[in-house]
């Protein structure tokens, strides 16, 4: 599997089976991306991940459920870590793409909100 292809794979799972990237306020949508994206990486890595605060919990549990959630593609499994790093840039880089800054969601650009 290419890193495109995994990337697109990723997007698609989560565009269909996760909630955390409909949240109201643009910088929210960025700060999650960033998070739970941040440390799905990390734990697909096995690296060590930050959970000393509340929202560093939070974002890990999500994190850890996507990661145990995508069991079911064995080709991430081997997948080495650099790989896997660039894949994951890609998938935020996207994500923020299509979430935030290409969504037709005025709302998301409301500074008041």
């Amino acid at each position: 599997m290419t890193i495109e292809a995994g990337k697109d794979t990723l997007m698609n799972y989560i565009m269909k089976n996760c909630l955390w990237q409909f949240n109201s306020r643009g910088w929210d949508r960025k700060s999650q991306n960033e998070n739970i994206i941040g440390k799905a990486t990390q734990i697909l890595c096995k690296e060590e991940t930050s959970r000393e605060t509340l929202a560093d919990r939070c974002y890990w549990a999500e994190a850890q459920e996507l990661v145990n959630e995508w069991q079911c593609f064995p080709w991430l499994q081997k997948m080495n870590d650099n790989d896997i790093k660039a894949m994951m840039g890609k998938l935020k880089e996207t994500l923020d793409y299509q979430l935030i800054t290409n969504s037709l969601n005025e709302e998301l650009k409301n500074p008041n909100y």
